[in-house]
């Protein structure tokens, strides 16, 4: 609505002279508008109709009054008009009567009486003795409506005689706007009337809001769904707007719940072990016991730095504000060697021979090349972790009729079948291992995944190790820019 008041600041600042917006005000200034519009509207077409009335009106009479004095000629005219009836026929123009001018001409002799410049134009065709006919006339500089008959002359055979009367249009106009005039307040007190029903319409409707508000206003911590049940249909956008952002807000929460719950488990043992070993070193301040506790310290303190870094990174991939459609276009043909090329002195160190297999040519997908290295760190870190010394780790890209492929696998110990549907749950490790481990990591692979419409499988390898695979759908660019 910001835009719309703009275009009109002087009403906005009339009806909100606090500055501050109000949605009753500017309902009632959007139909103020509208409806004085309407009553010039009114009025034009008011005042039209009447003038149109009033001609009518008074070319009725006009013509009337030609017939009549046309009848009045061949009835009782035994010789020229006198005085008198001209005094009757020709009158101030100035003066307030209708019939202003008037000119009789014959025929044989021309003008008889009345105005000379008053004459029927030859295109008006009269018949003798016929119906009169009417024109517009410009006589001295005035507009005039005129009315001419033709009559046989009854003092000469053969003669006719044009009767013409005329009239300024002054009375006609000041018909209309006395018309108007009245009219006006009665349109006036109905568009006032309209425009108080309105404001009470308003004004009762937008009270409908009130339980709404009552209810917002008496939660404090019930993030529950308002609901459409008892709400109107125009707040209904609103109210769903309302219910998203509570679902949105639960979610935080409960990620936020989540994580401390979770960090508060998987930091209680580091922190445990910690205490521990320092009791144990100031209980006995010997040089191979306090390198020994030192040693146990180490561990647990990148255990404990390793577990937050985790429990951070799970919750960023399970944050609802991340959520939606992947970022860009991404070659995971290119992306991925470049990944693998700074893991390769971890490999080394741990004595695991990192391979990549992949084809030549790009193969694209929709990501966010932050998270999906996130997810490729991970799969590594699994891999490292748990293949041993003296193993083999093939990351591979390939590029399927439906999807693009990255997997990662091993020629390690591998995992039971009965534990590879819980290898993504949370905290899940599997039994019997050695190595230690926050249980998170695929779990974080998992999310990832999911926010980017991928699928993840957790399958035997074909050397009798682990092989995960992350199927993603194929880029919707790449796609229509090769169909193109």
């Amino acid at each position: 609505m910001s835009d719309s008041g703009d275009a009109q600041p002087w009403l906005y600042r009339l009806l909100e002279p606090d500055g501050r917006q109000s949605l009753r005000r500017r309902l009632l200034a959007f139909l103020l508008v509208p409806l004085m519009l309407m009553l010039l509207l009114e009025s034009l077409i008011t005042y039209t109709g009447a003038l149109v009335y009033s001609n009518h009106v008074h070319d009725r009479d006009l013509a009337g009054g030609a017939e009549t004095v046309a009848r009045m000629l061949q009835l009782g005219m035994d010789g020229p008009i006198s005085e008198q009836a001209k005094f009757l026929l020709q009158y101030d123009p100035e003066g307030h009567n209708n019939i202003n001018y008037f000119s009789i001409v014959s025929e044989h002799h021309g003008l008889i009486a009345g105005t000379p410049t008053l004459v029927p134009p030859s295109r008006l065709s009269l018949a003798v003795n016929g119906e009169p006919k009417l024109f517009d006339a410009m006589v001295e500089r005035r507009k005039l409506r005129a009315a001419s008959v033709v009559i046989d002359s009854t003092h000469e055979a053969g003669d006719t005689l044009t009767v013409t009367l005329a009239e300024t249009l002054r009375d006609r106009r000041q018909n209309a706007r006395e018309i108007l005039l009245l009219s006006i307040p009665a349109q006036a007190l109905l568009i006032a009337s309209v425009f108080v029903l309105v404001w009470f319409g308003v004004r009762i409707g937008l009270r409908q809001l009130d339980p709404l508000t009552a209810r917002l206003a008496a939660r404090e911590h019930d993030l529950a769904p308002i609901g459409d049940a008892d709400v109107p249909v125009e707040i209904l956008p609103l109210t769903r707007t309302i219910d998203g952002l509570f679902a949105r807000l639960r979610a935080m929460l409960a990620l936020q719940e989540r994580f401390i719950a979770d960090a508060a488990h998987q930091l209680r043992t580091p922190l445990a072990g910690l205490r521990v070993h320092v009791e144990r070193a100031q209980a006995d301040p010997s040089r191979e016991t306090v390198n020994d506790a030192l040693d146990h310290i180490l561990r647990l303190t990148q255990r404990a730095t390793r577990t937050s870094g985790q429990l951070l990174a799970l919750t960023r991939a399970q944050s609802p504000d991340h959520a939606g459609d992947p970022h860009g276009l991404l070659d995971l043909a290119r992306m991925v060697p470049d990944l693998l090329a700074l893991r390769v002195h971890e490999a080394l160190a741990a004595g695991v021979d990192l391979g990549y297999e992949g084809p030549p040519t790009p193969v694209w997908v929709d990501g966010d090349r932050i998270t999906l290295q996130e997810l490729l760190d991970n799969l590594l870190d699994n891999a490292l972790r748990y293949a041993g010394r003296n193993s083999m780790v093939t990351v591979g890209v390939t590029d399927d009729e439906d999807s693009a492929c990255l997997s990662v696998e091993d020629n390690g110990p591998g995992v039971p079948p009965a534990f590879l549907a819980r290898l993504g749950e949370r905290f899940f490790r599997v039994p019997g291992s050695n190595e230690e481990g926050t249980g998170l990591g695929l779990a974080i692979v998992q999310r990832i995944a999911e926010r980017h419409r991928a699928q993840v499988r957790y399958i035997a390898g074909s050397e009798g190790g682990l092989r995960v695979e992350v199927r993603f759908p194929h880029a919707r660019t790449a796609r229509k820019d090769s169909d193109a």
